[in-house]
């Protein structure tokens, strides 16, 4: 099952009719009340860090659904913007990139650094083993340029900060304080061709 495509906007229009998508989803399903709010808390969590992306490029958000199984889609152009970062970087006080601090911060921050043009910022030496974890390519697809594929994930994420806990405290604490990670299966960021795309997953 699969809802309707919502379109919404980084200034909000389009979140109400998002979560709502998402509670149909839910209700489908047959979802309990306790359950549902748990995946509405997901759907708030992806949809509220489109509120400081700078830009004004539309993008896409559905739910899928099998059986117990749930998947929040957010979708963006990856070259929709490629001043955004400059102008998120420059709103911090330091002029550095001061904004990735908190969970859902630093996956705002990956899932802009997609969106760049040429993804020239995926790589960068400052975030190391535990920022940018996966990196490969979609076995589904030819092994053309277009087809490779970059992502990142929450698993791997949480993964690389515990084997390194020691130096990576503050990531620690943001990862037990943080909503989506305690309630979220997994958070995948990927791109492929043009198509940047953020997926929850959720099993009841």
């Amino acid at each position: 099952m699969k809802t309707d495509v919502i379109i919404i906007h980084p200034t909000g229009e389009g979140i109400p009719e998002a979560l709502a998508e998402t509670e149909k989803a839910a209700a489908f399903r047959g979802l309990n009340p306790k359950q549902t709010l748990r995946l509405r808390l997901l759907a708030e969590e992806m949809t509220g860090m489109l509120k400081t992306i700078v830009g004004d490029t539309p993008l896409k958000y559905w739910v899928e659904s099998e059986g117990p199984a749930f998947s929040l889609h957010l979708t963006a152009n990856a070259q929709m913007n490629p001043e955004m970062r400059e102008a998120l970087i420059k709103t911090s006080t330091s002029g550095k990139n001061a904004a990735a601090k908190g969970f859902m911060e630093r996956v705002k921050d990956v899932f802009t650094r997609f969106c760049e043009a040429n993804n020239e910022g995926i790589m960068a030496a400052e975030y190391g083993y535990s920022y940018v974890d996966v990196i490969g390519y979609d076995a589904s697809m030819d092994m053309t340029p277009n087809a490779m594929l970059y992502g990142w994930s929450l698993r791997a994420y949480r993964d690389a900060v515990s084997d390194h806990r020691e130096e990576e405290t503050e990531k620690w604490d943001e990862l037990e304080k943080s909503i989506t990670a305690k309630l979220a299966d997994d958070v995948k960021i990927f791109i492929r061709k043009n198509t940047v795309e953020m997926v929850i997953e959720k099993t009841f």
